[in-house]
């Protein structure tokens, strides 16, 4: 089988060709690059497998393009990398690999084409391009891997227990591909994934979350976290998540099954945005409600404050998967807490005071905290998702009205600490706290204007009271 290359392609490649036949070694473009040109995807980065020494290959080809293209050389992995215009080459010789089962690192020795493409994790991602005069640009398919792409299906080129055995991530890629590519998981591959499950737990914590990160960031996040689910690694990976699962029905009152309501609101807002944090937070938004559950007579399934608890959950569950403990995590603690308000406004009289305190405490983030409660509104009640999102665009309206009028998404009071701990003679304490929060709220609620002269006569009377 041949594919058609662009022009550019074919320049880069020539010189791949010209480089292996210098050093008399026979070299492919391996993995991804290939998968991806077959599927129609862009790629920015190709895998050159030889049959031979990789690093001495990436030297040659350098050579090749001239002397802007420097050569990186990782000797710990046998491996190098350069880079020509936007596009990353990696090199490496073929190997094989024998892995001990306490362990992903494996035992490497050099081997054939045929032994590299042994080692890949699926079939789909052993496919070879040639670089060779008497068969260059025949694509090499030992496994069947364009017959999967063609089927749309995930399988390993090996037995699945042995592939997943010998490197537990490969579990995690699998879904992850699934997911990306909206192939299916072949069954017994599935099967295997299940079975071997507990294996990822000699994987790093920061590998896991790379791949979890690449599910999340996926056109439809819902079918890699349901296949982890279902083949338990949510259950050692993100307890916390599988703790959401399950509908439970008592006296006739019950709720829904916040774990797939989870992943539809993570799904809505993949269709909205492509920032890794505000999919996160969709994750979170309601992850303590198993802590805050309550059946409350003739109420119902309640769950009071589970904005505020899952907020307190959102630092120790990125500390738990390694993910950032900056400014990441701060806004999707922020976007967890306050996702309630905005929606709880379409349920009153919308007053200027409320408006200004949302736009206030959301700041710049206002429009992402928007996106996540636009993406919040799920139901199969197809008129109550009408009802909600026309109330909530009532919502939106107003927030834009008192932002132009009063400019509140960068407003800071105008009396800050220093001014009244100078005016009182205080050191910093709590009296200080309250003073100025005080001050705040009045202007936030209308009670004065947000001018220097009304705010510093407010200090100067509410210093009085507390104070004396």
């Amino acid at each position: 089988m041949k594919l058609d290359y662009s022009e550019a392609e074919l320049v880069l490649f020539k010189k791949l060709a010209a480089a292996s036949q210098k050093l008399g070694v026979e070299s492919y473009i391996i993995g991804g690059y290939v998968r991806d040109k077959i599927i129609g995807r862009n790629t920015k980065d190709i895998d050159v497998v030889c049959v031979g020494d990789g690093i001495a290959l990436a030297e040659e080809t350098a050579k090749q393009f001239g002397k802007s293209v420097k050569v990186n050389i990782f000797k710990t992995y046998g491996t190098a990398q350069i880079k020509f215009d936007e596009t990353e080459i990696e090199f490496v010789g073929a190997r094989k690999e024998s892995y001990h089962t306490d362990s992903r690192n494996p035992s490497v020795e050099a081997g054939t084409l045929q032994d590299d493409q042994l080692r890949r994790d699926f079939t789909i991602n052993a496919l070879g391009i040639s670089l060779n005069e008497n068969d260059f640009g025949t694509v090499n398919d030992p496994f069947d891997g364009v017959g999967d792409i063609e089927r749309k299906l995930i399988k390993t080129p090996l037995e699945p227990e042995k592939t997943f055995i010998d490197d537990p991530l490969r579990m995690m890629r699998a879904i992850r591909f699934a997911a990306q590519l909206q192939f299916r998981i072949e069954e017994n591959t599935l099967q295997a994934i299940a079975a071997n499950a507990n294996r990822i737990k000699i994987i790093t914590k920061e590998r896991v979350t790379e791949e979890l990160n690449k599910i999340l960031l996926s056109k439809k996040p819902s079918v890699g976290f349901e296949l982890l689910y279902k083949t338990g690694l949510l259950e050692i990976i993100f307890p916390q998540m599988v703790a959401l699962a399950g509908a439970e029905f008592v006296d006739g009152y019950g709720h829904k099954d916040n774990f797939y309501h989870t992943l539809q609101v993570v799904d809505n807002i993949a269709k909205t945005t492509d920032d890794l944090w505000l999919r996160w937070a969709a994750v979170l938004h309601d992850i303590a409600k198993p802590a805050t559950k309550k059946m409350e007579d003739g109420h119902g399934w309640t769950f009071h404050g589970h904005e505020a608890v899952g907020g307190r959950m959102v630092p120790k569950i990125f500390t738990q998967l390694k993910l950032p403990q900056n400014e990441k995590m701060k806004f999707v603690r922020k976007m967890v807490e306050m996702h309630l308000r905005p929606i709880s406004l379409t349920k009153e009289d919308i007053t200027d005071s409320a408006i200004r305190r949302l736009l206030f405490d959301a700041g710049e983030d206002i429009d992402s905290l928007m996106k996540l409660c636009d993406a919040d509104i799920t139901s199969k009640n197809k008129q109550k998702v009408k009802r909600f999102l026309e109330n909530f665009e009532l919502v939106r309206k107003r927030c834009i009205e008192v932002e132009e009028r009063d400019n509140v998404r960068n407003w800071q009071p105008p009396i800050t600490g220093e001014i009244i701990m100078e005016t009182f003679s205080l050191q910093p304490s709590k009296e200080v706290g309250i003073i100025k929060d005080a001050i705040r709220n009045a202007i936030l609620d209308g009670e004065i204007t947000g001018d220097f002269e009304a705010a510093h006569a407010f200090m100067l009377l509410k210093g009085k009271e507390i104070l004396n």
